[in-house]
Order: structure tokens, then C-alpha cells, then sequence
């Protein structure tokens, strides 16, 4: 337990705490619980609707697909124990293990479990397509065919066209299975009484208070020494709904897990370069790792604004701002500084070579030679933003001005900006893009033409034929070093013409308490409990 809280920042919350909840010091009794808050809610337990972190973190424990990631973002086996791919890579067979266990309820009868066959994938699939159910994953299956149950071990899915990305879209808990005869009997309350086949089984749910899971024993995992996983008994979580709460219950050793870096406490916990500070050394690990998220400001390439039209003013901007310093000020060090291109750390295809670097006396000479040549003296834009990131944008805003390029800084609702940049109306905007599934190709759907916003994420509107000549070959190239060849050169195309301005690419940070081991670190971000074990406390 952590002695030395700092006392004017934490009494009154402390005070409100201690007075509302139970303390959940753990003893002897529940050493093997594992304890997190999570302060965004959780609105299902239903995987065909996990879109968000939190319901994703949740049901992850409860449910498996036919494929899963590891740390490394490699696609390995779960129900499926191979596969095939056949047709010039259009046709995927899956064979499935027999050993894996739905958990134990009443509906299925006198052993009150079943194994999992190809028929519930198949079930499973037609469920995430059936418009009444209007499941937010439906977009997953939108390159599939087709797909059937060929037997009971055997699963079988034809796409419309290649797609190398595909084995990661199955890694996502909208391709969980679950079981018909469950779903049928709960409808709608299923999303409160889930069956799977995961690690953990649900337990108990009391909405917005807390949520318990249970250890799965028919679970059909082993670890590389052949015990069964999960190790923990179980995982409980509660509801507390805001960060510095959450924070103090951490810090008072109440739940043993806090994920990310928020404004309320980052000071408290790192100093100013990204280390732990020496007060929690002792109770705290951190872990960290690059996050599939690319922080960037954006061009609409489309635009009547001239300054905005000129390529070395966008390039003056990208050169003329210290990323590092920003990271250092504004965010603890917690985030690498975007000198690649848009694909960020940790996918393959990174470069960190075909980005832009600080240089001010480059950027003001190509302030100078735009002035030269347009006759404009005083050059100006407009950035728009929202609350959360204004920080990063006057920190912009002071450097750009420096270098010749007046910048206003316009701050709207999210939803506003988010509507605006859709449409096209607006000219420079704050964005960032967290990744759909782990692939590079997710990121450079940005700049294909044929994905112009609204009907697509592209909102730069970046067009260039050479580019999506290379996009569309990626998808029919099956080497893998190949593709991740063709994904360079793309990210680099697009850097030359400078539609963007990547910011910083986001990390993963996670704080444990002492007695947690096991728990991994991620670039999806993905809570993984079943190799997590605990020590008792003295």
C-alpha cells in the first residue's frame, strides 16, 4: 500500500470514497480476484455489440473466435486449430478443435454444456448480418461471400475478393461464437446473461455498481507447461466514473490495474520526462508500448483557401513545430513523436524515415518562397479542434507562428467537428484514427480515392492514381514482406504531398500494483486476463 498520497490533492475525494464504497483490500480470501474500475460503463455483455474499449475489455473474458492476436499482433489459433487458404487467397477453411466448451447453463440440458461446432460460427456470422439485431460489427463481414458449416470441426468462408487484412478482422469479439439455443431463449437480455466459451463466466452484473466474473474450469487453454488457464478465480469491476477516483482507489491498493495517462493524476504518478516517480516505485510497475493510434492534423486537399493549397506551406507547418518538446510538455513523454508517416509504431509498414522532422529555418524558407511567389505577406489559417486537444493545438499555434503562418485556433464540439470534417467543411482540422483491425492497410484506406467522405473515411479527400494503383495491388499480394513493401511506399506517396500533419503516435501505458504479473501490454490495447496470476501481499 502506497503512505504518502498527497494529502491537498486527495482529501476531499478521499473523504467521498471512503464514506460511498466498501474497501476490496485484498486477503488471503480473494488474492486470486483480479480488480479494475471502469469508468466508462459497460453497456453489454453481448459481443456482437462490443464496439466500445470498455465492453470490448469485458467480453474478451467471456467469449472466443475462431482466431486470436497475440502481443506481437501475430493471428494465431483459438477455436480454430488451422486453416487453410485456398483460391487465390479468397477461400479460408477452418478447421476447429473438439475440445472446446460452452459454459454451463440449464438450456443445455442434462450435461448443462455442449461443445462448440461449425454450425454455431455459422449461427454466430448470420446473427451479426441480421438487420434486426443492427449489431455495429455488421461492417466486419462486408468483403464475405459467403460462409457455411462443410461438418461439425469444419468452418468455411469465401470472400468477394482478396483481402490479406481478414484473419485480422476474425480476431475482433464481434466474431465471437455463442450459442443459438442461449440467444434465442434471453433475446435482448442476453447482452446481461452472457454464455461463452472464454477464460472467465459471467457471474454477477450490478449495472453501473459492479461486475463480477467467474474462473471458466472447463476452459481449453493451457499454458507452455500444460496447466489449464485462466490462473485467477476471478475478475471484478467496478464502476467508479471518473479517473481520479479511479486513481485513488489504485493508489490505496483497492483494484490492481489502472490503464492510461489522465490529466487528474499524470503529475502525481510520472515526472515530466515519463518515469515512475520514485514514491510509487515500490508498489507500482509500469508497463508501456506503442497503441494503434496516429494523432495528426488534416487538410482538406479540396480546399479555395490558397495557403492551404500550397504544398510548402503544408510542408512548412509539418517542419516547423517541435514534436518531441510537445510530448515532453504536454504528455509526460507518454507518445512518440509522428517523424513517420501515418502508419504508426508498432504496425508493419512504419517508417520512421519518410516523415517530417523539426526544422524552422527550412520552414521559414518555404514561408519566404510562397510569399515570394503568391504576392500573400501575411498568411493565415484556421484550425479547428476540440476542447481535449486545444493544449497541442496553441502549442502549434505559438511554433507555426514563428516561422511567418498566423494560425487561429476554432475550438467546437466533438460532434460538430465530427460531422464538419465528414462533409468537407473544414479546411484544417485536429483528427485521429484509432486503428479497426491491426493492419496498415486500415490506415491507407484513408487516401484511396474511392473513399471520400461521407461515404468514406478518406476526409482529406487525397487523390493520387499512382497511390491507389498500389493500394488495390495490396490486397491481391500475398507475401507478406511484399505488402508491408507496398504499404512504405504508400504512406511515403502520401507524405510527399503532405495532406497531413501527424502529431504524435499514441502509447499504451498501463500501472499494476506489485503482485500483479503476467498481464502483457498490447498495441490494440486489449485487456488479456487469462495468463495473469497474483502473489499474496504481506
Amino acid at each position: 500500500m502506497l503512505k504518502h498520497i498527497k494529502p491537498l490533492l486527495y482529501s476531499i475525494i478521499l473523504l467521498i470514497v471512503v464514506s460511498s464504497c466498501v474497501s476490496n483490500r485484498s486477503t488471503d480470501k480473494d488474492h486470486l480476484v483480479f480488480r479494475y474500475n471502469e469508468h466508462k460503463n459497460i453497456g453489454s455483455l453481448d459481443p456482437a455489440f462490443s464496439k466500445d474499449l470498455a465492453d470490448i475489455w469485458a467480453t474478451h473474458q467471456l467469449f472466443n473466435g475462431l482466431v486470436q492476436m497475440d502481443d506481437q499482433l501475430n493471428v494465431k489459433p483459438c477455436i480454430a486449430k488451422n486453416w487453410t487458404i485456398t483460391d487465390s487467397a479468397k477461400i479460408y477453411t477452418f478447421n476447429l478443435r473438439k475440445d472446446v466448451f460452452f459454459h454451463k447453463h440449464k438450456l443445455f440440458g442434462n450435461d448443462s454444456t455442449r461443445t462448440v461446432k461449425a454450425f454455431d460460427f455459422e449461427y454466430s456470422f448470420n446473427r451479426l448480418n441480421d438487420e434486426s439485431v443492427a449489431s455495429p460489427g455488421s461492417w466486419v463481414l462486408k468483403k464475405v461471400e459467403s460462409f457455411s458449416a462443410i461438418n461439425d470441426s469444419t468452418f468455411q468462408i469465401t470472400l468477394k475478393q482478396p483481402f490479406p487484412a481478414f484473419l485480422g478482422l476474425l480476431t475482433m469479439k464481434y466474431c465471437s461464437v455463442v450459442p443459438r439455443e442461449i440467444v434465442e431463449y434471453y433475446g435482448n437480455d442476453f447482452r446481461s446473461n452472457p454464455i461463452g466459451t472464454g477464460p472467465f463466466k459471467f457471474k454477477r452484473w450490478e449495472e453501473n455498481i459492479k461486475l463480477v466474473f467467474r474462473r471458466n474450469n472447463l476452459y481449453f487453454e493451457k499454458d507452455d507447461n500444460g496447466t489449464q488457464l485462466p490462473y485467477l478465480e476471478a475478475v471484478a469491476i467496478t464502476f467508479l466514473p471518473d479517473k481520479q477516483s479511479e486513481f485513488l482507489q489504485f493508489a490505496q491498493g483497492n483494484i490492481d490495474f489502472v490503464s492510461g495517462l489522465d490529466a487528474s493524476y499524470k503529475d502525481e504518478i510520472l515526472t515530466t520526462d515519463g518515469k515512475l516517480r520514485e514514491l510509487y516505485a515500490n508498489d507500482v510497475n509500469m508497463i508501456r508500448g506503442p497503441y494503434l493510434n496516429t494523432e495528426y492534423l488534416a487538410f482538406f486537399m479540396e480546399t479555395e483557401i490558397e495557403e492551404l493549397q500550397a504544398l510548402q506551406l503544408r510542408k512548412a507547418i509539418n517542419l516547423g513545430f517541435d514534436r518531441a518538446k510537445m510530448m515532453t510538455y504536454l504528455r509526460n513523454g507518454i507518445g512518440i513523436p509522428a517523424s513517420g508517416g501515418f502508419i504508426p509504431k508498432g504496425l508493419p509498414g512504419f517508417d520512421n524515415s519518410i516523415g517530417f522532422s523539426y526544422q524552422p529555418e527550412k520552414a521559414k524558407q518555404l514561408v519566404a518562397q510562397f510569399k515570394s511567389e503568391t504576392g500573400i505577406q501575411n498568411p493565415e489559417v484556421t484550425l479547428t479542434t476540440t476542447s481535449n486537444y486545444l493544449s497541442f493545438c496553441e502549442f502549434i499555434q505559438r511554433e507555426i507562428q514563428k516561422i511567418g503562418i498566423n494560425v487561429n485556433v476554432d475550438v467546437i464540439p466533438a460532434s460538430s467537428l465530427k460531422d464538419a470534417k465528414a462533409n468537407g467543411q473544414l479546411d484544417f482540422f485536429r483528427a485521429s484514427w484509432v486503428a479497426d483491425y491491426p493492419d496498415a492497410e486500415n490506415y491507407l484506406s484513408l487516401y484511396y480515392s474511392k473513399n471520400f467522405a461521407p461515404n468514406g473515411p478518406n476526409y482529406t479527400h487525397f487523390k493520387n492514381e499512382t497511390f491507389d494503383k498500389m493500394y488495390e495491388a495490396a490486397y491481391l499480394e500475398t507475401d507478406i514482406s511484399k505488402r508491408e513493401q507496398l504499404y512504405t511506399k504508400m504512406d511515403s506517396l502520401v507524405m510527399s504531398s503532405a495532406p497531413i500533419v501527424p502529431m504524435f503516435y499514441d502509447e499504451v501505458v498501463r500501472f499494476t500494483r506489485k503482485e500483479v504479473n503476467g498481464l502483457g501490454i498490447n498495441a490494440t490495447n486489449l485487456l488479456e486476463l487469462k495468463s495473469v496470476k497474483k502473489m499474496i501481499s504481506d
